[in-house]
């Protein structure tokens, strides 16, 4: 099709993106019929009419500056804006390209089966006892991090499986700033399944928002492994699948790690991951999940001020 020139004045601040991109330079033409490339392709251009839409609601919003310098300003730092946005929607196809890399082109599509579900989740790295309570804390920037794992004996049905409700709440400096309802589940192999959640964050006790949420079956949401059965290293795999919100990826990277926290130690044989998501490159973390425990640490990659240990398990 070919562009009138009001169509071709209106999209050339993208053209660059578009041919500077390799993700979408190789989805773009070497990738037909490979599902995952052309997701990349999909979900980065989505990202570019983002910002393009974010840019002229900013310029709206300048327009009725009455100051002429602070409206010249305003659209200055729009433009800016808009170029930052353009650029994490690059770096974010080049993540996700290279997922596809190591995942293959296929879709992304597992087979949920209920009938192939069991009612505990006994995983050894991952185990969801109702009544249990894992309680984490460690140093940020904005004070300290105290974190509540409560396995309830709550259950709600996704998919037709019927999933452990855990109610995971944060509070940093003694706020609550999050709290979240995840679901999990474990197949007959003993993989453990992440099928959604439901978050807020909160905001001297207001919500404030809602990232992250989302329920596997909804809006072409679809579960992800967050344990499996048995791991190796070099394992990667998605912990979750809803595009453009929730996208985590792990890696395992270890498998006789030993660990020592406030809760007890040394613990041997533990699972280290590298956990990612192409939503914020700069989100890297380790992990680390003990046997007959669970997750018992997690840290910056590489190594920060900040990080997360267990400090108490309770049974009620």
């Amino acid at each position: 099709m070919r562009l009138g020139t009001a169509h071709c004045r209106e999209w050339a601040w993208i053209i660059p993106f578009i041919v500077a991109s390799p993700a979408l330079a190789q989805t773009g033409f070497a990738a037909a019929g490979k599902p995952c490339q052309q997701t990349v392709r999909h979900v980065a251009h989505s990202c570019q009419d983002e910002a393009k839409s974010d840019y002229f609601l900013a310029l709206g919003k300048c327009d009725n500056l009455a100051d002429g310098g602070a409206r010249a300003a305003c659209r200055d730092q729009a433009a800016a804006d808009r170029q930052d946005a353009l650029a994490t929607c690059a770096e974010s196809a080049d993540a996700r390209d290279d997922v596809c890399d190591r995942l293959g082109g296929g879709p992304y599509d597992p087979v949920i089966d209920p009938s192939n579900f069991v009612s505990q989740i006994d995983n050894r790295y991952f185990p969801l006892v109702p009544g249990t309570t894992f309680i984490y804390e460690g140093p940020t920037a904005d004070g300290l991090e105290h974190e509540e794992f409560v396995v309830t004996h709550d259950t709600r049905e996704i998919l037709g499986v019927t999933c452990v409700d855990v109610h995971d709440l944060v509070y940093v400096a003694g706020d609550l700033v999050e709290d979240t309802h995840d679901y999990h589940a474990q197949d007959e192999a003993g993989n453990v399944w992440y099928f959604g959640e439901v978050s807020v964050q909160l905001e001297d006790g207001l919500v404030v928002g809602t990232e992250g949420s989302w329920i596997a079956g909804v809006d072409g949401a679809k579960p992800g492994i967050v344990m499996e059965a048995v791991s190796h290293v070099s394992d990667f795999y998605r912990q979750e699948f809803a595009l453009a919100n929730a996208e985590d990826l792990a890696e395992v990277v270890s498998l006789h790690e030993t660990v020592t926290v406030p809760y007890g130690g040394p613990f041997h044989d533990c699972i280290k991951t590298r956990e990612t998501t192409p939503l914020d490159l700069e989100d890297v973390s380790f992990k680390f999940y003990c046997p007959g425990i669970g997750e018992v640490k997690t840290e910056d990659a590489p190594p920060g001020d900040e990080h997360l240990v267990l400090i108490d398990v309770q049974v009620n």
